[in-house]
Order: structure tokens, then C-alpha cells, then sequence
């Protein structure tokens, strides 16, 4: 084979140029090539995200309304979540009735659970309950009740004299005051709406409830 210095000029031209050609392709292939179609991939994912984000600008002036949909279902939420609690709150119940209770200006003297009842979506949980007081302040009491953000349903209402107590089906009778004239016994139900509720119970002597 000729050596490249023994060639002719003209074919050690030609002999360059092909060499040239061939490092120019293998350059290309190599480097060139590979950074060329990265370049595609990317054009490729900006024209993308971008006709993907003039999808989205047709929703930027719902986006407003929107939010304040949100916002009006959390405090929806939050309501029911007041009348009907997720959670049991024995105590919170109690304690709820009790401020009503002395607001009135009578005296609940008991609580006492009764088995709870799943439904559904909601579990109920009666309340034994028993009080007496000035009558109109007992009046006022249920009407305060029936007025709670809270659902609490009263049934079972029974009515006596406080000379005549065990009328009412309490259990005990008191030393009431000079201006308590009626006992009441009546169920006190509360709803929850978790449906996994267990009975609780509440000894009829109030200020010793065990929960």
C-alpha cells in the first residue's frame, strides 16, 4: 500500500480531505447528533408545557370563583359540623346543657345514658335526664334548647309537682327550694355522625358521671 508521504500531492490532498470528511461524520454521528436530538426532545417538552399552560389560562378567570366556592363548602362543613359533631363528646354535651341549665336558673339533678342507635349516617345518643325548677324557668330552659346550633331532640317529657315528684317518674326527690314548683323527667338525644359509637354510661347522681 502507498505510503501517504510517498503519494502525489494531488492524492495526498484527496487523501486529507476524505480524511476530513470521515472525522467531520464521525463528529457528527458522535456529538453532534446525540446534542441534536436532545435539543429536539426539549423544544419538543417546551411546546408542550406550553400549549399545556394555554390549556389552563382559559380557567385563570374561574380560578376567583372558584376558590370562594371552596371557601363557602369548608364553612358549610363547619357548621354541620356544630349541629352534628364527628367525634363523641359526652362530655362537651353535659357540660353544654349544664350552661343552659344555670342560665335558665334550674337544676339538672341527673344524667343517665341509654343504649346509643346507629343509623346510616349518624349514631344518636340518649340522655335519661332529670330537673326541676321554677316552672316558667323550666319553660325557658327547653325553649333555650330548642334553639342550640347543636341538635338536641327532648321526648319523653313527663310533669310534676314537686309535692308530688315520683309522679314524674324520677328516680330521687330533693329538698327543692321555696320557688321550685315542677320536676321533670324527660330524654335528652344527641347525634353524632360517626357510626362506630359504643354506649356510655352515667350514674343518675349529678357531678358523678362516669363516661
Amino acid at each position: 500500500m502507498e505510503k501517504f508521504n510517498e503519494m502525489p500531492g494531488l492524492k495526498q490532498w484527496g487523501a486529507l480531505v476524505i480524511g476530513a470528511l470521515v472525522i467531520t461524520a464521525a463528529l457528527y454521528f458522535v456529538i453532534f447528533k446525540g446534542q441534536q436530538d436532545t435539543n429536539d426532545k426539549a423544544q419538543h417538552d417546551l411546546s408542550a408545557k406550553l400549549q399545556e399552560n394555554q390549556e389552563l389560562e382559559r380557567y385563570r378567570p374561574k380560578l376567583a370563583e372558584m376558590e370562594r366556592q371552596v371557601a363557602s363548602l369548608k364553612q358549610q362543613l363547619d357548621i354541620e359540623r356544630r349541629i352534628v359533631p364527628d367525634e363523641k363528646e359526652v362530655d362537651g354535651f353535659i357540660k353544654m346543657l349544664d350552661a343552659e341549665a344555670r342560665k335558665a336558673g334550674i337544676e339538672i339533678r341527673s344524667y343517665t345514658a341509654s343504649p346509643v342507635t346507629a343509623r346510616n349516617y349518624y349514631t344518636e345518643v340518649p340522655f335519661q335526664i332529670e330537673l326541676d325548677g321554677p316552672y316558667y324557668s323550666v319553660l325557658g330552659f327547653f325553649d333555650q334548647i330548642s334553639k342550640l346550633e347543636r341538635i338536641v331532640d327532648i321526648s319523653g317529657l313527663t310533669v310534676a309537682t314537686t309535692k308530688k315528684a315520683s309522679e314524674a317518674k324520677v328516680k330521687h326527690t330533693y329538698n327543692y327550694a321555696a320557688n321550685e314548683s315542677i320536676v321533670v323527667s324527660c330524654v335528652a338525644t344527641t347525634f353524632y355522625s360517626n357510626e362506630n359509637a359504643s354506649t356510655q354510661k352515667v350514674s343518675p347522681v349529678k357531678g358523678r358521671k362516669t363516661l
